[in-house]
């Protein structure tokens, strides 16, 4: 059986030289980096030069405004409930309605806790609506901005540098926070240049080839954001509980790479777009979600209407292609995709959505079993659906309308 890999917004494999870069930590330098004695003091170290290699991959931040975490979520709560903690007198939240759950959910909570959360629509194309935006912001009350800078299903790009300086030029004090989750170490992000608006940024190791249980919360040197962990003196004081030391050098290790390969990013849009014309040309009743946006280069949403999508990923899955249905923090459910909602997709299509997700490891060959195999699947599927008319092959009359 084929072993093809096509789901890489969800995790990434470890690199090789992050593996190779992390092991001393999980053996010899096992060592407490806050205690006294001289063996201590390599990992102590190590610590210090991962940050600076994440800060660099980020245009140069200062040091002490990176805080190392345990994965993407924590950042997000971190952000947003020490914004929260921090400003007692504010009590607005900007966010949108296609968030990863890491936002979405935190924002719904605290909504129940009392906040006030505007919840920004998209169009059609996954596109926020900037206009709704703007007059959402409210000086003197808006508290915080969460607007991911793309989103994982769609792979949908947003203009967080302009929505950032928005919020500043509008009020100062709001403070604008961007899940970059999806787009560190696939596109640059230089927080002192174009980014420099950002007040908080997060993003988590396993989507860019380090292991699971690191991840990253830049917090701009000035920011009102109160710790969120307390307990300890770790990570100057900001974020209590000893340094997951082999997490943060093969984090350190995997931002190095990303720089080194930014070029191979063209190499990947150019598999992402041989695969959708593929498909496009060789299913009908097809189209790609969020087409017509600017879109992360190894993303690619395609819906294919009326089959499930669920049923698409049990038969890739045998045939050795792991692909997904939108976010892996959500495929437990059976409901069609909050972000294809939100888009208004049609239900034919929302149920049939597949995301498909590049890496740097990707090859031609994986692309062009992926475009071999699903074809026929879809062509079975639809044999069995309740929508299909089997005998002219083709929609039924009476199913439910389509505007695709």
């Amino acid at each position: 059986m084929k072993n093809v890999y096509v789901d890489n917004n969800a995790t990434t494999a470890v690199a090789p030289e992050v593996v190779e870069a992390m092991m001393p930590y999980l053996t010899t330098a096992f060592h407490n980096p806050s205690s006294m004695y001289e063996r201590s003091r390599g990992p102590s170290d190590a610590i210090v030069a991962a940050r600076a290699t994440v800060a660099s991959m980020l245009g140069g931040v200062a040091d002490p405004e990176l805080i190392f975490t345990s994965c993407g979520t924590e950042s997000n709560n971190a952000a947003l409930r020490g914004a929260a903690r921090a400003n007692p007198g504010r009590k607005h939240i900007i966010t949108t309605a296609v968030e990863h759950p890491a936002v979405l959910e935190v924002c719904k909570a605290m909504a129940r806790d009392g906040y006030e959360v505007d919840f920004l629509p998209v169009d059609d194309q996954g596109r926020i609506d900037v206009p709704a935006y703007v007059r959402a912001l409210r000086p003197g009350s808006t508290l915080i901005v969460s607007i991911m800078h793309a989103n994982n299903e769609t792979g949908v790009v947003f203009p967080v540098a302009d929505l950032a300086r928005i919020a500043k030029e509008t009020d100062p004090a709001i403070l604008f926070h961007t899940d970059a989750t999806q787009t560190a170490g696939k596109l640059l992000l230089d927080l002192t240049a174009e980014y420099q608006h950002v007040d908080l940024m997060t993003f988590s190791g396993h989507k860019l080839h380090a292991p699971k249980g690191v991840g990253v919360l830049f917090q701009r040197k000035g920011s009102r954001v109160a710790p969120y962990l307390i307990g300890g003196h770790q990570e100057r004081g900001l974020r209590a509980g000893t340094e997951n030391v082999a997490g943060i050098v093969a984090l350190g290790k995997a931002c190095e790479l990303a720089v080194a390969a930014y070029d191979d990013e063209a190499r990947v849009q150019a598999l992402r777009d041989r695969l959708e014309r593929q498909l496009l040309e060789a299913i009908p009743y097809t189209h790609v979600n969020g087409a017509d946006a600017e879109r992360l280069p190894n993303t690619l949403n395609v819906a294919f209407h009326f089959v499930e999508g669920e049923s698409i990923l049990f038969e890739l899955d045998r045939l050795g292609i792991c692909a997904s249905s939108g976010s892996a923090c959500t495929s437990g459910s059976l409901e069609p995709s909050h972000v294809l909602m939100a888009m208004k997709i049609p239900f034919t299509a929302a149920h049939g959505s597949i995301r498909i997700s590049l890496s740097r490891y990707n090859t031609q060959a994986d692309v062009d079993y992926v475009a071999q195999e699903l074809p026929g699947i879809i062509a079975r599927l639809r044999r069995i659906s309740p929508y299909w008319d089997q005998a002219k092959n083709e929609p039924r009359a009476d199913g439910p309308a389509d505007n695709h």
